[in-house]
C-alpha cells in the first residue's frame, strides 16, 4: 500500500536555473545524490530528496496530452514565501482551498512546471 509521495523527477536543459529557483524561492537545498552516470541534482526538504532534477541536452518536448498537471508541497511560512516571490518578480496566484480554508500558492518554475505550495488556513491572517 502506498504511504506517501517520495519524489518528483523533472528533466531539464536548465539545471542551474532550477537549482537556484528551488533553493532561493522555496528554501530547498541541493543534497547528496548517488553517482548515477548522468548529470542532475537532488533537491531536499529536510532529510528527503523531494525533487530529482535530471539534466538533458535539449528541453523536453511535450508529447500528446498533458501528463503532469502539477506537484505540491505542504509548508509553513506563507508571508515569507509571498515576500520572496514578490521580491523576485515571480508571478503567482493565491487562493483558498474549499472546505479546509488552506491557502494555496500556485506558481511556475523556470521550465514552466506548475507547482503549488499549501499552507494551513491559520496562516491566512
Amino acid at each position: 500500500m502506498i504511504s506517501r509521495l517520495d519524489h518528483v523527477n523533472v528533466r531539464t536543459a536548465n539545471l542551474a536555473a532550477l537549482i537556484r529557483f528551488y533553493t532561493e524561492v522555496l528554501g530547498l537545498y541541493e543534497g547528496e545524490r548517488p553517482p548515477l552516470g548522468f548529470p542532475g541534482a537532488w533537491m531536499y526538504a529536510g532529510q528527503a530528496a523531494v525533487i530529482h532534477l535530471v539534466e538533458v541536452a535539449q528541453p523536453p518536448k511535450p508529447e500528446g496530452a498533458l501528463r503532469l498537471e502539477h506537484f505540491a508541497f505542504s509548508a509553513t511560512g506563507l508571508a515569507e514565501l509571498v515576500d520572496r516571490l514578490r521580491a523576485r518578480g515571480i508571478d503567482f496566484r493565491q487562493s483558498r482551498q474549499p472546505g479546509t480554508g488552506n491557502v494555496v500558492i500556485n506558481l511556475l518554475d523556470p521550465d514552466g512546471n506548475r507547482l503549488h505550495v499549501d499552507f494551513p488556513a491559520a496562516e491566512a491572517g
